[in-house]
């Protein structure tokens, strides 16, 4: 009787933080931390979808594995790319090959190249990019035409099509189904679970929790740049009492099916974090043992940072 073969870590992201060095009056240089100890593993197999509000942190974290991040930033922590340290130099050798980016914006698009080469790129052929257009349901005149000609889905498809040119085994995929109508974002979820069971890894950044739990594995919730709960996705299937964190909680709330119960108060902005849990603020259940270090740790089969979390 064969054993089954055991998931091992492709993407280690630990105590990762950033900072960005800005002006303040003059000439005095400040240090902005927008990230800080953030925490995610994923397997060969799995599709690990990350979610939070805007700013908490999701594609500054995919830039930061690319090593794609403006030149007045710096990292600290660690990110291990198949158990080796994601240096710089390998951050250079495996960008676009083994590890593959789908971009938020399509203003990464060549505006100068015709999409068909942009997608064909050095490693495909054509016939490849066609077998990929007519999966993203991309007629074959597409291939001639240049992004400026292209209408917002279709390049938002295009963007998903380079991925698939590649021979990555990690595949970032950042917002890629905003303006795809519902077949075709189903499609590409379809695409992105293939991959996964091929044996790679998947990191989807997205607003759309219903999508992402139709794939994932599990869900990986970001608040004021770092990770405050990673859990099976199946915990957010099940209902609120399945999740950890008091965020994690209310955003379960806010989704349309359950009638987008909002919560009180704002993400705080990077350079005015709370010390401690940086949701205390909004948190109804916050006592004085919320504003000193909180920790990740195991919990029901998930990871939580939170200090009342049973």
């Amino acid at each position: 009787m064969s054993q089954k073969k055991e998931k091992q870590p492709i993407l280690e992201v630990k105590d990762l933080s950033i900072c960005f060095r800005m002006y303040s009056r003059g000439l005095v240089q400040q240090e902005l931390r927008v990230i800080s100890n953030l925490n995610i593993e994923i397997n060969s197999g799995e599709i690990m979808a990350v979610v939070g509000s805007s700013g908490s942190g999701k594609s500054l974290l995919a830039h930061a594995i690319l090593g794609i991040l403006p030149g007045n930033s710096s990292c600290s922590g660690s990110m291990k790319y198949c158990g080796q340290e994601l240096t710089a130099r390998m951050q250079r050798k495996m960008r676009g090959k083994r590890i593959a980016l789908v971009p938020q914006s399509v203003g990464y698009l060549d505006p100068m190249m015709r999409v068909g080469r942009q997608v064909s790129g050095i490693y495909g052929t054509q016939k490849q990019q066609e077998e990929v257009f007519r999966r993203f349901y991309l007629v074959p005149e597409t291939a001639r035409k240049y992004p400026f000609q292209l209408s917002g889905g279709m390049a938002r498809r295009v963007l998903v099509s380079t991925a698939v040119m590649t021979d990555a085994n990690l595949i970032i995929a950042d917002e890629p189904t905003p303006g795809l109508n519902q077949e075709v974002a189903e499609e590409t979820m379809r695409y992105f679970r293939e991959i996964a069971d091929a044996g790679n890894a998947v990191m989807l950044i997205t607003h759309d929790i219903d999508l992402a739990l139709s794939v994932a594995d599990k869900i990986a919730v970001f608040y004021a740049g770092t990770t405050i709960e990673i859990a099976p996705v199946h915990d957010f299937v099940a209902g609120k009492e399945h999740l950890r964190h008091p965020y994690t909680k209310a955003l379960w709330e806010a989704l349309p099916q359950n009638e987008f119960v909002p919560i009180s108060g704002l993400q705080p902005y990077a350079g005015s974090f709370p010390s401690g849990c940086p949701f205390a603020p909004r948190c109804k259940d916050r006592t004085g043992e919320c504003s000193g270090t909180v920790e990740m740790r195991e919990l029901r089969g998930g990871e939580v940072r939170c200090k009342h979390a049973t």
